[in-house]
């Protein structure tokens, strides 16, 4: 394992190579590329690996790349790309093939505000909007957390219990630009944790057509084939954090985590980098003796419900901190999390919009926010905390 000061956008680019390389006694590689702010790195990363068997393609559109990764994919090959913000809805409609294809694509969403008006920086709707795709999707806390998922996610996604594309979301510019000092796996560890991909309904030279006109019937049966497949993951999930753990010798957290959740009367829940900012908050709060705890979501799709219910223990109130916005409802998490809990009518469930377009969720918000709550009496709808100018 080495050591290295690397931004997060090389870091994922560096893992997507050796995940690639790591099939070249199979079918190789393959990758679409196309540039878009913050994540332009991760293609520019890949371009200059030399792999033994693949290609990274460059290409004249979001919507190409993606095309490209479904090709590699029908072919046999491990295919990824990484894309942000509009381009990401430019690609929806290949995502949107990708998962009923069932190819085992990973595609890195580095998080951008949707525009117009123009924003560069961090919010995670772009990817969130994708949330009705058959992909798994992942969020992802540091530049570790994000190349030990990314291998995670090839493991699960190839798994033919599972057979379905993985998103992994990293926060622009907070993790995609900035630096911090990062365990790299070498080739030999990734080759040992990754078996070479094996898509069974990969094309074999006959003349096929794919994703030609079905019946109404057949639809119902390929949305429960997906459906079963997603509720197939847990278990998949937890056997590629055994293995990795065995490969690699550690552990990255798995769907959630909870912290200091055993005798916590109020919980807040967040993902990606927020997570770094809350647990300070957190345990600040516990040495001052209150009782207060975090979970951190990690896997959006498929949601662990059950697992969400038991992680937040006997708290009565609950806070979720969502940067996004899902324009007459409120925070998507936020309204995954209250599907959670409908058999704890005990719990105060409320949602709170903070950091959107790149605010900064700085431990005076989030003491705002636990204030907030603890004195509420009744859950209100989602509340906006406004990064002061």
């Amino acid at each position: 394992m080495a050591r290295d000061l690397v931004t997060g956008n090389h870091a994922a680019g560096y893992t997507l190579a050796l995940a690639g390389e790591a099939n070249r006694r199979a079918r190789g590689a393959v990758c679409g590329a196309y540039p878009i702010t913050p994540q332009t790195e991760i293609i520019e990363v890949l371009r200059a690996f030399e792999f033994t068997k693949g290609r990274v393609v460059p290409v004249e559109s979001e919507h190409s790349a993606m095309a490209v990764c479904i090709g590699g994919a029908l072919a046999g090959a491990r295919a990824f790309t990484a894309s942000s913000s509009n381009g990401l809805a430019y690609m929806t409609e290949n995502v949107f093939n990708a998962g009923y294809y069932r190819l085992p694509i990973v595609l890195i969403g580095v998080n951008r505000t949707l525009g117009p008006p123009w924003n560069i920086w961090a919010d995670q709707g772009d990817t969130l909007a994708l949330r009705d795709a058959a992909w798994l999707q992942f969020y992802t806390e540091s530049h570790q957390d994000l190349v030990d998922t990314i291998l995670v996610a090839f493991r699960v996604a190839e798994d033919r219990r599972v057979l379905l594309p993985a998103l992994v979301a990293e926060d622009g510019f907070i993790v995609s630009h900035t630096q911090m000092i990062v365990d790299l796996p070498e080739q030999e560890l990734v080759d040992r944790y990754l078996p070479p991909c094996d898509i069974p309904h990969r094309l074999r030279g006959q003349g096929v057509a794919v994703g030609g006109m079905i019946y109404p019937h057949d639809t119902e049966r390929h949305r429960i084939e997906i459906q079963e497949a997603m509720e197939r993951v847990p278990t998949v999930l937890k056997e590629a954090l055994d293995e990795f753990e065995q490969v690699f010798g550690r552990r990255p957290h798995g769907a959630l985590s909870a912290e200091y959740t055993e005798d916590a009367e109020l919980v807040l829940v967040a993902c990606n980098t927020m997570v770094r900012t809350l647990r300070r908050v957190v345990q600040r709060r516990r040495e001052q003796g209150q009782k207060i705890g975090l979970v951190k979501v990690k896997m959006f799709r498929p949601f662990p419900r059950r697992e969400f219910e038991q992680a937040i223990g006997s708290a009565r109130r609950v806070g979720v901190l969502d940067r996004n916005h899902s324009p007459g409802s409120g925070g998507i998490f936020w309204t995954e999390i209250a599907t959670s809990l409908r058999r704890r009518p005990d719990v105060l469930l409320q949602d709170y919009l903070v950091g959107l377009g790149g605010g900064d969720v700085t431990p005076a918000v989030i003491d705002d926010i636990i204030e907030d709550l603890a004195r509420r009496e009744q859950e209100d709808e989602p509340l906006w905390k406004e990064v002061p100018a």
